[in-house]
């Protein structure tokens, strides 16, 4: 019997199963998927091989040239094969040898406010014109870049999860099938109440309607995606000529979320608040999995990394025993 169909149900059953648990699995279930079907076409009754993922691994959609772009494709595979064993004992698992270690995260671009005053600028006259489009991106960056929502989760919200009379989000079932509230300052209420204004004249709303809304087309009242989102941004960035000063090929729209956390520790720094004390919080307000998530930061992003240094050395002294 060929063994690519029996994969791919084993595929489905495994991604059943992690969802199950409050994994979403977006881009690990495009992978699979992707993986599966390349399996399908060796048409092969053997089992599954290091070299045959490794072969996958080489043939993403971007065509790359990087070895840890490889690395990244084959450490999805990991898991599922650590799990196909279960049932096919021949399975192989890849394992970091093959094409390298991948860093574990990559430091960010973390923005400076004039950038994040030009890109809101720039989205604002996003056409045609008069559009709710541009106002539609202004509205959306500006509150990824005030609270560090993930662009999923802003672009997931609906009316009902927008209370703009009080100044609340409520995220349901976010990455980690977590759900919270977050906060919103004053100024950015407002802002977002002149998106809804202007928003309400262009569709109809219920209490299931996205907060943000396509306007072109098809895509009018629907809820945009984050790939739309992301080809909005490429086309913004390109016009702003930004200089990227993160490790990534390019600066993100992610990046608006990891600069609110530096920027809040930093102002937290400066106001001599205990930034220990405060870390549970930020990372509660974030959506973090693990308090572990925020601390990364103060080593792993260079604008955090003397602030990191300056507390040891602090705890460090406050530890030494005079010598008698």
């Amino acid at each position: 019997m060929n063994r690519s169909p029996n994969l791919r149900a084993r595929t489905q059953m495994y991604l059943r199963e992690r969802r199950r648990l409050g994994f979403e699995l977006r881009s690990m279930g495009h992978a699979l998927e992707s993986f599966a079907r390349y399996v399908d076409e060796w048409d092969s009754r053997e089992p599954l091989t290091v070299e045959v993922m490794t072969q996958w691994a080489r043939q993403d959609q971007g065509h790359s040239d990087d070895p840890r772009t490889w690395a990244r494709r084959l450490m999805i595979l990991r898991p599922f094969t650590r799990w196909l064993q279960q049932f096919e004992p021949r399975t192989e698992v890849p394992d970091e040898a093959i094409f390298g270690r991948i860093a574990e995260r990559l430091s960010p671009h973390i923005y400076q406010e004039q950038e994040i005053l030009d890109l809101l600028a720039a989205a604002r006259r996003l056409g045609p014109d008069p559009s709710l489009r541009g106002a539609t991106y202004e509205a959306l960056f500006g509150l990824i870049a005030c609270t560090g929502l993930r662009v999923s989760e802003a672009v997931r919200l609906r009316i009902a999860d927008v209370d703009l009379k009080v100044g609340m989000l409520t995220i349901l079932r976010t990455k980690f099938a977590k759900s919270r509230q977050v906060s919103l300052h004053a100024s950015a209420t407002e802002s977002l109440r002149r998106y809804r204004r202007l928003r309400d004249q262009f569709v109809e709303v219920t209490a299931e309607t996205p907060f943000f809304v396509g306007s072109r087309g098809r895509r009018r009242g629907q809820p945009l995606s984050t790939r739309q989102v992301d080809r909005v941004f490429a086309t913004l960035r390109t016009k702003l000529g930004w200089r990227n000063r993160g490790a990534h090929q390019h600066v993100r729209v992610h990046d608006l979320r990891h600069s609110f956390v530096v920027n809040r520790i930093l102002i937290w720094h400066a106001q001599h608040i205990d930034i220990d004390q405060a870390m549970l919080a930020l990372s509660t307000y974030v959506g973090h999995a693990r308090v572990t998530n925020t601390y990364w930061y103060l080593n792993g992003v260079p604008e955090l990394m003397a602030l990191a240094a300056k507390q040891f050395e602090s705890q460090m002294s406050r530890t030494e025993v005079p010598r008698a």
